[in-house]
């Protein structure tokens, strides 16, 4: 998060603050009759402007350069946003950024404890394992919420028939047809051994399909992004290699090189499956060459996409088998 400043107050002369007699008195009076007929009014005023300045906070963590920190104040920060919807429970940009808050938190602190604890303990990875699942699944019905806010009866639609659901989006869409695709694609990867989570992989393509064809340059190729993970399962899923690459190589485009996520992506997804020790090494190590610095409003995600570098280049010899 960025600094904050520290709110100032000009002097005043003592005289300046001083009451005045019976207006001072009167213009008392009118106000807290006000404060008691309007109480209620007041309340929904002040949850309402915080909301909005919470759902509109992305930039502020985005460029932190202390992932600990953010990673420890994230699970607060995500209850406040519940607090207040159960205030403002159709308030469709703070569904979204609560949706955006929970995913983001189960894919860069939640999942990476797991890939930390696969080494020494599978039991502990499975248990937090299945608490990175549960907050996605946590996210992906935020998300849901606001589609049918946006859309009545679009979430079933994304069920039963996902290559017509999402006719109603347009290019203001686009950010929550991605999280609510990030949310739940998330899920789906992490729940392979549950079928009915597995079933709705096509209901993620088509939010992310409609959302490349609204904005295919959206937040400089994060949907890309996105895609390569989804075309990284297996052919039987409807995955294909030939088009991650093409993902990968347009996410790494809109970018201009200067994400660490789009090579850490391909790598795991990709370079893996494909058993190129040689490729998936260089993926990561321009990975992690990139200058965090570079761009701000990336230094936090490029953090977390080097850890994860640097765990996956540690892990090496578990993931392939054969010496480069």
């Amino acid at each position: 998060m960025r600094g904050r400043k520290s709110p100032t107050m000009p002097g005043r002369r003592d005289a300046e603050l001083a009451p005045r007699g019976r207006a001072w008195a009167a213009t008392v009076a009118v106000v807290a009759a006000a404060v008691l007929l309007s109480g209620c009014t007041l309340r929904k005023l002040a949850v309402r402007q915080l909301a909005g300045a919470l759902a509109a906070s992305d930039s502020t963590w985005s460029a932190d350069d202390d992932p600990e920190l953010v990673g420890e104040a994230l699970p607060f920060a995500l209850k406040t946003h519940e607090s207040l919807l159960a205030e403002l429970p159709e308030d469709r940009a703070l569904l979204v950024a609560t949706c955006r808050g929970f995913a983001s938190y189960a894919a860069g602190w939640v999942e990476a404890e797991v890939e930390r604890l696969e080494p020494e303990s599978y039991a502990a990875a499975q248990r937090t394992r299945a608490r990175a699942l549960a907050l996605h699944l946590r996210a992906r019905g935020y998300c849901l919420r606001a589609l049918e806010l946006r859309a009545p009866g679009s979430a079933a639609a994304l069920r039963e028939r996902p290559e017509s659901a999402l006719g109603w989006a347009a290019a203001a869409d686009v950010e929550l047809l991605y999280w609510t695709g990030a949310a739940w694609g998330s899920a789906i990867a992490l729940g392979l051994d549950r079928p009915e989570l597995v079933a709705d992989l096509p209901s993620v393509r088509a939010l992310f399909d409609r959302a490349l064809e609204l904005a295919p340059d959206w937040d400089r190729g994060t949907v890309h992004e996105a895609m390569i993970s989804i075309e990284s399962v297996s052919e039987i899923l409807g995955g294909s290699a030939a088009r991650a690459r093409r993902h990968f190589e347009r996410a790494v485009e809109l970018s201009r090189g200067g994400r660490a996520g789009p090579f850490v992506t391909y790598a795991r997804g990709v370079l893996v499956a494909q058993q190129d020790r040689g490729g998936f090494r260089a993926a990561l190590e321009r990975a992690l060459a990139i200058d965090v610095d570079a761009e701000p409003a990336d230094r936090l995600a490029n953090l977390l996409a080097q850890e994860r570098a640097r765990r996956l280049l540690a892990r090496a010899d578990e993931l392939f088998f054969e010496e480069e």
